[in-house]
């Protein structure tokens, strides 16, 4: 009896690096992952990242490329899904729940985190930047103006850093962080901790 195996479609295979790089890039950031060690995470050898992708400065903007498009991606469907009032709390809400619904995944906020403070690098700074600004004209969809889309913003980036430092898995070991915690999160936080 023979066994059937079944090729990886070359989209499949770019896929599987790409998710593994997420995970490997999470854990120690651009300068300090290797292209073997997403390689060892995808279960494939370096040689043949670097065949797919090139180097890992490639790789690494890919990866990011990726992950930013996802938050923007996800904006611009929230906005599309139903009518959205510049000035209604409610609307902002649900764009703020499905930012943080995305960003609970911790790979995905390491790996914008990482980006973000690897912009020195001029390809991953090229990205970085267009990537924002994607988001700021994205979000002009909803009619605000612009002091309203720059606070939205820094709010996810104030959320951006209390996740990546735990905050909300440590409620109760500060009181003022406890607070900030839960003032900056709100309804959201039942997601991210167990109630």
């Amino acid at each position: 009896m023979s066994t059937r195996t079944t090729r990886m479609k070359p989209e499949e295979r770019r896929a599987l690096v790409l998710d593994a790089g997420v995970r490997a890039f999470a854990r120690t950031g651009y300068a300090g992952t290797s292209t073997d060690a997403v390689a060892k995470e995808a279960g494939v050898s370096q040689p043949y990242v670097v065949r797919i992708f090139g180097t890992k400065l490639d790789l690494f903007c890919a990866v990011f490329d990726q992950v930013m498009g996802r938050i923007v991606g996800a904006f611009r469907e929230e906005i599309e899904s139903g009518p959205f009032t510049a000035d209604s709390e409610d609307d902002w809400g649900r764009l703020g729940m499905r930012y943080t619904e995305l960003v609970v995944d911790r790979d995905l906020l390491l790996v914008m985190m990482h980006g973000i403070v690897a912009s020195a690098e001029p390809a991953i700074g090229t990205i970085a930047r267009a990537r924002m600004g994607e988001v700021f004209e994205v979000l002009r969809r909803t009619g605000a103006d612009d002091e309203r889309i720059r606070d939205f913003i820094g709010y996810g980036m104030l959320l951006n850093v209390m996740l990546a430092m735990r905050a909300p898995e440590f409620l109760g070991e500060k009181p003022g962080l406890s607070e900030l915690t839960r003032c900056a999160f709100g309804d959201a936080l039942p997601l991210l901790t167990d109630g």
